[in-house]
């Protein structure tokens, strides 16, 4: 990425090689990779380096580029503006501050992250159940084919495994906290030493054979 600097100041980003005119001059879209800093330089075409912090787009929202030229470094650097999520749910309302509804007269609402990590949550929970869905049926058409006790154990397990996640997550007084139930703890091999609250379910190790 490159920059055109004229009187101190940015003209022109160019985040890929073009050919452009400078002055009564037209220059190869090559000269950005052929030319040397020096001879790029002088016609006042100049680096960008992305020096910015970007949020976390699980968590943050980040702007768009603002760009800054120093003469002295000879470089133009970046930096981004980070705003948080918002945790909770969020009436939507219109650039008048009036409540925005569907057809039907509702307040429609933008989710906040608790509500959708809670749908994560409950999603995840669903998918690892209805692994065993198969068992179900067939005690329906046969009823001497029973429910492993090992399968409906694993089953209780991650409902109440689901209902915890739940309850930390509606728990997170802020987003420091909640961004803690995302993070792993790991020892010095790297091995796992603390899974993240988010990611604690019970393993399926006694009912893999039963998995469809």
């Amino acid at each position: 990425m490159w920059a055109l600097i004229k009187d101190n100041k940015i003209e022109q980003i160019y985040q890929r090689p073009k050919s452009l005119v400078i002055g009564e001059v037209r220059y190869p879209s090559n000269m950005f990779t052929k030319y040397t800093d020096a001879e790029k330089a002088a016609i006042g075409i100049y680096p960008v380096e992305d020096t910015g912090t970007k949020g976390d787009d699980r968590f943050e929202y980040t702007s768009q580029a603002t760009y800054s030229f120093s003469a002295s470094d000879k470089k133009v650097t970046t930096s981004y503006t980070i705003t948080e999520k918002s945790l909770v749910d969020v009436n939507d309302v219109d650039k008048d501050g009036n409540a925005i509804k569907d057809y039907k007269g509702n307040q429609t609402v933008t989710l906040g992250l608790k509500s959708l990590a809670k749908e994560e949550v409950k999603q995840k929970a669903n998918n690892y159940i209805k692994q065993f869905n198969w068992l179900v049926e067939r005690s329906i058409y046969d009823s001497s084919k029973t429910i492993p006790s090992a399968v409906g154990t694993y089953v209780g397990k991650i409902k109440a495994d689901c209902a915890t996640i739940e309850a930390a997550i509606d728990g997170a007084s802020d987003m420091a906290a909640f961004k803690k139930l995302y993070e792993w703890e790991y020892n010095e091999d790297g091995s796992v030493k603390t899974i993240a609250p988010i990611h604690n379910w019970s393993d399926d190790y006694d009912v893999k054979q039963y998995v469809r």
